[in-house]
């Protein structure tokens, strides 16, 4: 079966590195990148997940999650947001991969599918698809906190393929976070794990000539 799907991570991938997202948002707020740290920790340790899976599934609300991580800092530090959203704070830091993005321009205009797979928030996606062509680029997106699932569970990796009609072995996967590539693969979709542009772009275009793993792109 030939790859004609190229499937890819939101945040990391299509935005720059979550890294660099957390050090302006701890600076913004007022804090160091460590207390943050801790206080994500802290908040993971007494509700026993971390504060972004109950977050990107649906089950809490963004000011829940806030709460959970202003309860772990030090006191008086819950003034950080000052009315404002994490979000708000959040998406200061967040900017879009263009340089990554022009190449799936490409890959669309040689006439591959292209797919967005995400754990994200409610509370968030006017903030991201304000700053990304989703409609212009992807014939599917797969949102976590719609489907009340999550990556790596297996279930939203099957929803994704049953919504483009996509075998796993016609698909190529992009993320940033290890555990998410391994699930994907125990499925049998071709992974590729992000970990700069421009060695994803090259791993994106070597996988397209491996031998065995042949290439159709072809007309939508």
């Amino acid at each position: 079966m030939a790859i004609d799907t190229i499937v890819v991570d939101y945040g990391g991938v299509l935005t720059n590195p979550l890294a660099e997202t957390f050090a302006a948002f701890a600076e913004l707020a007022r804090l160091t990148a460590d207390d943050l740290a801790r206080a994500f920790a802290a908040a993971t340790e007494e509700y026993g997940e971390s504060p972004m899976a109950p977050l990107e599934t649906g089950r809490i609300s963004e000011r829940e999650m806030a709460d959970r991580i202003l309860a772990q800092l030090p006191e008086g530090a819950g003034r950080i947001l000052e009315g404002r959203s994490f979000g708000e704070l959040w998406f200061r830091g967040r900017r879009p991969n263009k340089p990554f993005l022009s190449h799936l321009r490409v890959l669309r205009r040689e006439g591959f599918r292209l797919a967005l797979l995400t754990n994200n928030v409610r509370e968030w996606e006017p903030l991201w698809r304000a700053q990304l062509p989703v409609d212009e680029l992807f014939d599917a997106v797969v949102d976590s906190h719609r489907e009340g699932v999550r990556k790596p569970d297996p279930a939203i990796y099957r929803i994704l393929l049953k919504r483009l009609g996509a075998s796993a072995d016609r698909c190529l996967f992009v993320d940033d976070a290890p555990e998410n590539c391994a699930a994907a693969a125990r499925l049998g979709i071709h992974p590729l794990l992000f970990t700069d542009t421009s060695a994803a772009i090259d791993g994106i275009s070597a996988v397209l000539r491996r031998p065995g793993v042949p290439v159709g792109g072809g007309t939508r």
